[in-house]
């Protein structure tokens, strides 16, 4: 079933870094009209009726790879306007950060979406300025990269 995409959508996402913060877990995602290489997506999803955002990444966590967060930090909200397929999509995300208990394998590993659908995760480096496949949504990027204290925080819990 498509995505109705005629209203603003509330997501959470979650950034999480490998033990050594030199990267980041993401979804491999199809090639669309405007990412022909396909794109790379934060860990988590929508926001459903009646739960907070809070409530939603944690939800969202352990329904696609059966994990568990850990050191859950909001880090703040980032507004995407984006066109999938040449529709225009409005959405509005919760930005945290944190680590996952069991943490997914260096290679080889995949999410489950609400539709049943499997999908690959990779590691993502985090100075991924070479990298041709986009990361969404779009406003972290800048986020992301101007904020490496947030990334070796919660890759130092973890050594």
């Amino acid at each position: 079933m498509p995505i109705d995409r005629s209203y603003i959508r509330v997501k959470a996402m979650l950034v999480i870094p490998n033990a050594d913060g030199s990267r980041h877990l993401v979804s491999v995602n199809a090639p669309t009209t405007e990412n022909p290489s396909g794109f790379h997506r934060l860990i988590g999803g929508s926001v459903e009726l009646g739960e907070t955002h809070r409530e939603a990444i944690v939800r969202e966590v352990d329904e696609e790879l059966g994990a568990r967060i850990v050191d859950l930090e909001h880090l703040g909200m980032v507004e995407n306007i984006f066109r999938f397929n040449g529709e225009v999509g409005h959405e509005i995300v919760a930005l945290y950060s944190g680590t996952l208990d069991p943490e997914p394998a260096e290679e080889g590993g995949t999410l489950t979406e609400s539709d049943g659908s499997v999908v690959p995760v990779v590691w993502r480096p985090f100075d991924d300025q070479s990298l041709v496949v986009p990361l969404y949504p779009a406003g972290v990027n800048d986020w992301i990269r101007s904020s490496p204290e947030v990334v070796a925080r919660h890759a130092d819990t973890r050594q």
